[in-house]
């Protein structure tokens, strides 16, 4: 399945996606954001990744940043931060430069490493993009920690791709029914940024029909 680009999801919702579903759709579909001390640094962090699509050398590398990238297949679009082009013979021709080259997308996280895979999987998707508009393959990329100072490799395999393509896939059925899930509760809460506008308390109510009925019953 090929998706319209007026179908489009942001790549980057991938990794809210796979931490929350409900946050992730409390951004993209209800257009709710509230900032916090760490979106704000964040943001500042990436910023400094992106910094204008400057183009570098660095032991025959090609490194470029804030590159647009899409996936017609996935239905997403978004940035990398940086994507390095290292000097391969079996990679891809890049317009001005000689020889061939295999792009290596590196994302930039403000933090640390997570227990999950949600950076991952959006790195991942990062590199799918790549693939399908470079005709190429891509199996390593980094995940570069701001507070550890240090790249995380991954390896790109089937496992995360096709956890990419399912996750991509509930998108898109969760934004076209303007689907908004409860949320379970747990520590990763507190530092959601949304905590106060998604009230997850309040997703343990019990419903207005299941109230009524008790009522009915007690009477």
């Amino acid at each position: 399945m090929a998706y319209n680009e007026e179908d489009f999801l942001n790549l980057a919702g991938i990794q809210h996606f796979a931490f929350c579903r409900r946050q992730w759709a409390l951004i993209h579909i209800e257009q709710q954001w509230k900032e916090n001390v760490r979106t704000i640094e964040g943001s500042i962090f990436h910023e400094n990744a992106h910094n204008g699509n400057i183009k570098s050398t660095r032991r025959g590398s090609i490194v470029s940043r804030g590159i647009a990238v899409f996936s017609r297949e996935l239905g997403v679009n978004g940035i990398c931060d940086v994507v390095e082009f290292v000097p391969d013979r079996n990679g891809v021709s890049i317009e001005g430069a000689n020889g061939k080259y295999i792009p290596i997308p590196i994302e930039y996280k403000k933090g640390k490493p997570k227990e999950n895979n949600a950076d991952a999987l959006q790195l991942c998707a990062q590199a799918m993009c790549l693939e399908s508009m470079l005709l190429c393959d891509i199996n390593t990329a980094f995940l570069y920690y701001g507070e550890t100072r240090h790249r995380l490799k991954v390896e790109i395999n089937d496992e995360l791709r096709e956890e990419v393509i399912r996750l991509t896939e509930e998108m898109h059925v969760y934004y076209k029914k303007g689907y908004t899930p409860k949320v379970k509760i747990s520590k990763k809460c507190r530092a959601c940024s949304l905590s106060e506008i998604c009230i997850p308390k309040l997703c343990k109510n019990s419903s207005v029909k299941e109230y009524i009925n008790r009522r009915i019953e007690e009477i």
